[in-house]
């Protein structure tokens, strides 16, 4: 069973782990890719996005 705690108006615990909620207009750059290369002087760098979150009363929640 799942339980969700509130912690204030943009934070939860879901089963004793914290999420940060999010406006969609609020969302990070990092928000709804799995990865992403690009290239650089230095070599190619890989960047790891966020793909895991979900939406609970108006706001999409993503783990901290």
């Amino acid at each position: 069973m799942n339980t969700v705690k509130k912690i204030n108006n943009e934070r939860l615990s879901l089963n004793s782990i914290n999420y940060k909620g999010y406006h969609p207009g609020d969302l990070p750059n990092t928000f709804g890719f799995i990865k992403k290369e690009s290239q650089t002087d230095d070599g190619i760098i890989t960047n790891f996005g966020i793909k895991d979150w979900f939406n609970y009363k108006g706001l999409t929640y993503i783990k901290i």
